[in-house]
């Protein structure tokens, strides 16, 4: 809370004031004062007579030609070279946040970034040691809960929401492939219809997840229903359950880490995949980014093509 005691200073434009009171405290004389500040004199003085009953007491004594400061005069100035002293604390601090050499910078991500975001990250930190960073991989409905309260400098999701209170940048390419083991009876075909397809027992991320939703429109906008095998928690669980042989899956580029070893996982050449989708950053509109926030996003832009691996090829003879 402002203290009542020093209200008072700050109804007068007391800055200007004391950027006058300083100079003719240096200079000892109004008329040099005036002409180091490209002033009329007459300003100078008017300056000088709005501080004096602003505090309340005199601040020079003139004697002859020089004026000097009275003990009210030099408390004042020792105040007034502390003030300027913190302005230039906190500028040289503001400098060093627009250079980067300090700041901080919180990422919520949802899981289609999970490998996308840490590289990105971990090549930003290199570049720019003196900003704190951090990260937080949650699932897309916390990651939309996080991004309505704003409590994060940026976001960054596979399906960004489409209610128009966000500002949606694209980063990087992130299509929906469909993936089975190298031994699936499909494995090698070409163009394989999207109703022979649905007839595969498939692996399905939760219900709210992005890649769950995708999934069920595709599905309803063809008029057939999938045929759901199992519902599994994570990415990861269902890659090693299409690797077992248990289905196939539809899942990003981007949420099954580097290129599939030889031999590990198949993207299937299907009627209507890849879908087209992206990697994103998102965050509220009207939100003022910080200046680490748009040093990072200006610097993922550039450094993705090569810290993030490319896409799969289908499986095609």
């Amino acid at each position: 809370m402002l203290q009542s005691n020093i209200r008072r200073y700050l109804k007068h434009g007391m800055l200007p004031q004391l950027r006058v009171f300083e100079a003719v405290s240096r200079h000892g004389n109004f008329t040099r004062a005036a002409e180091e500040l490209y002033m009329a004199q007459p300003t100078v003085s008017v300056q000088i007579k709005k501080l004096t009953e602003t505090v309340g007491l005199p601040l020079f004594e003139y004697v002859g030609k020089r004026v000097y400061p009275t003990a009210a005069g030099h408390e004042l100035y020792s105040a007034c070279r502390a003030i300027v002293k913190a302005f230039s604390d906190v500028e040289d601090a503001f400098s060093a946040i627009r250079g980067l050499e300090s700041g901080s910078l919180r990422i919520t991500a949802g899981t289609a970034a999970r490998y996308v975001a840490p590289r990105l990250l971990a090549a930003f930190v290199k570049a720019y040691p003196g900003v704190a960073v951090s990260l937080r991989m949650e699932r897309r409905e916390s990651v939309l809960q996080r991004l309505g309260e704003n409590l994060d400098d940026l976001y960054i999701l596979g399906n960004a929401p489409a209610d128009g209170e966000v500002v949606i940048q694209r980063l990087l390419p992130n299509p929906l492939l469909v993936f089975a083991s190298p031994d699936h009876p499909l494995a090698g075909a070409r163009s394989v219809p999207f109703a022979r397809l649905a007839r595969e027992p498939l692996l399905v991320r939760e219900r709210g997840s992005g890649t769950r939703m995708v999934m069920e429109r595709l599905f309803a906008a063809r008029g057939v229903e999938p045929s759901i095998r199992m519902e599994l928690g994570s990415s990861e669980a269902i890659m090693e359950a299409v690797r077992a042989g248990l289905g196939i899956a539809m899942l990003y580029r981007h949420a099954i880490g580097d290129e599939p070893a030889a031999g590990d996982l198949l993207a299937l050449d299907v009627e209507g995949f890849p879908v087209e989708s992206y990697v994103n950053f998102v965050y509220p509109v009207g939100k003022q980014l910080s200046v680490a926030a748009q040093a990072f996003m200006a610097f993922a832009r550039n450094e993705a093509k090569k810290l993030v691996p490319g896409q799969p090829g289908t499986s095609r003879p």
